[in-house]
């Protein structure tokens, strides 16, 4: 005997075989049939507690509800490597200063006086930090590009562009046009900052949307960036003596570290971390449209400057007594100690450049480890700081072309240089500590506006410092402290020559005023003896 599919089934308790009633066949074939989610699944009005798969696939969805973790640091390492990015072009311009000045614009290479060599500095300072400053704050009110992709995209693509302009001035002769070139230069560092000024305000802007510890990778990175100038200074300048090879060095560098964002920056999307943090604040900002129809949804600039206000203030003056000390009083610290570690020769290279550099380093570093004092008590170690600025004035600061009538008060290196590690470990942990608050102060929403805030805030005060370009380290300038038409000029430049009267001068003239001082009869005497002597 046979049976269809459908009318009977087999096993009731006594062995007997019974038909299927027309209701379970109905159910059977429901249950052979693929399941089919209802429309309601897909419905777009959800809560905000609750999820919303509608044009998700199952590897976004997973990513909405589950977390990945930053696998490898990559992410980290990526903004970290931006935050390189960020400072390397104008560090690299300011370090080969000596190409334009002695070099493209020199007497020897143009065969006449340029009127721009003295002051090529202040030139160069105001054509870049003028249009950085603006375009900081002005990426956060107008979108110049479009979204922070294209910005990104663009910003570096034009600071490419530029650096290989540079490049190809560096090896072109110039010499019968150098007014010419002047302006071509100053025209380019106009333009980079411009789109620099918009690519360090956007990856601020970026990394706010994640975790903390991502702005303060920014912040570390620019840090790094310092530290990685000098290195490459130093290899230059062991590689080869040629300012005008030297320069097309740091140029190469510098267009190899923007080369490098630019790659890894497209490597972010194919980071599950990342898209994580990307789809949650797409997935919010449709809710918030949704629920925000008919109404406004401009960005309330005014709230989140009120609501940010005291940590940008934390940002601004942690880089404001950075910057009113380093580099320009800083580096021109002489040493009090004759029997101190380092020779004068490398006396600032290692106390100012060399420390700050690296502890600011290590100062960004640790806001990764532990985050204290917390966002409410931040602005007091912030403001203590402003005791620095005296202290570093009041230790052997020696100013180029003036007298000193102030006494020294501070005379042991060793506090000096303690101090000095301490002045830049507080400057890389606050400024990274207020960078990483501010988008916190904020609703989530709103935290890439109120990074962006806090990346023109710590551009702000540049302008407000000055170029603060310290002197490069060298011999004892005696000559350009007393007047130039004394006798006592003539003898003193006559001395900077004779090295073994070094050390006597330093004993009666430099230790106690830190510089040559008429009324003091010892130093007279031992300069005349000596410089007759020789």
């Amino acid at each position: 005997m046979s049976y269809r599919r459908g009318e009977y089934a087999y096993g009731d308790n006594n062995g007997v075989v019974q038909p299927l009633q027309q209701g379970d066949q109905e159910s059977e074939r429901r249950s052979q049939q693929p399941v089919k989610l209802q429309p309601s699944w897909e419905e777009n009005n959800l809560p905000e507690d609750e999820l919303n798969f509608k044009n998700l696939n199952m590897d976004d969805a997973s990513l909405q509800i589950h977390t990945p973790p930053d696998k490898y640091n990559l992410v980290y390492l990526t903004f970290l490597i931006h935050g390189i990015g960020v400072l390397m072009p104008w560090n690299m311009f300011i370090t080969a200063d000596k190409y334009f000045t002695d070099h493209k614009l020199s007497k020897e290479y143009t065969g006449e006086e340029s009127p721009y060599v003295t002051n090529f500095m202040q030139y160069l300072t105001f054509a870049a930090q003028v249009p950085n400053v603006f375009f900081n704050w002005l990426n956060i009110f107008i979108h110049i590009g479009g979204n922070l992709t294209t910005r990104i995209v663009w910003s570096i693509s034009i600071a490419v562009v530029v650096f290989i302009v540079t490049v190809i001035l560096a090896m072109i002769d110039t010499s019968t046009w150098p007014v010419p070139f002047f302006w071509i230069t100053m025209i380019c560092v106009v333009i980079l900052n411009m789109a620099n000024g918009i690519y360090q305000n956007t990856i601020f802007g970026m990394a706010a949307k994640l975790p903390g510890k991502y702005t303060g990778a920014v912040v570390l990175g620019s840090n790094i960036s310092g530290t990685f100038t000098a290195v490459v200074s130093l290899l230059t300048s062991t590689m080869t003596s040629n300012k005008k090879m030297a320069a097309i060095y740091y140029f190469i560098t510098a267009l190899f570290v923007l080369l490098v964002c630019f790659d890894t920056y497209f490597a972010l999307p194919l980071n599950r971390f990342y898209r994580h943090h990307e789809l949650r604040e797409k997935t919010n900002a449709e809710q918030r449209k949704q629920q925000e129809q008919g109404r406004s949804q401009r960005i309330p600039y005014l709230y989140i400057l009120r609501k940010s206000l005291p940590q940008l203030y934390n940002v601004f003056f942690v880089f404001f007594v950075t910057l009113s000390i380093f580099p320009a009083i800083h580096a021109n610290i002489k040493p009090s100690d004759e029997d101190f570690f380092v020779s004068d020769e490398y006396y600032s290279g290692v106390t100012c450049f060399l420390t700050f550099n690296l502890f600011a380093m290590l100062g960004s570093y640790l806001t990764s480890l532990f985050c204290w004092p917390g966002p409410k008590y931040l602005w007091i170690f912030v403001t203590l700081r402003v005791l620095y600025i005296p202290f570093f004035f009041f230790c052997n600061y020696q100013v180029k072309g003036a007298v000193r009538h102030i006494p020294v008060y501070i005379m042991n290196d060793w506090v000096y240089w303690v101090v000095a590690v301490t002045m830049g470990l507080t400057s890389g942990y606050f400024s990274s500590l207020a960078m990483m608050y501010t988008p916190r102060t904020v609703e989530e929403r709103h935290a890439s506006t109120a990074g962006m805030f806090a990346a023109a805030s710590l551009i702000t005060e540049t302008p407000l410092t000055g170029s603060n370009k310290a002197d490069k380290p060298g011999k004892l300038d005696c000559g350009s402290r007393c007047s130039q038409n004394s006798t006592e000029c003539v003898v003193l430049r006559k001395m900077v020559q004779n090295l073994k009267s070094k050390a006597i001068f330093k004993k009666h003239c430099v230790k106690g005023y830190g510089v040559l001082s008429a009324e003091r009869p010892a130093c007279r005497a031992t300069v005349k003896t000596d410089c007759e002597a020789s």
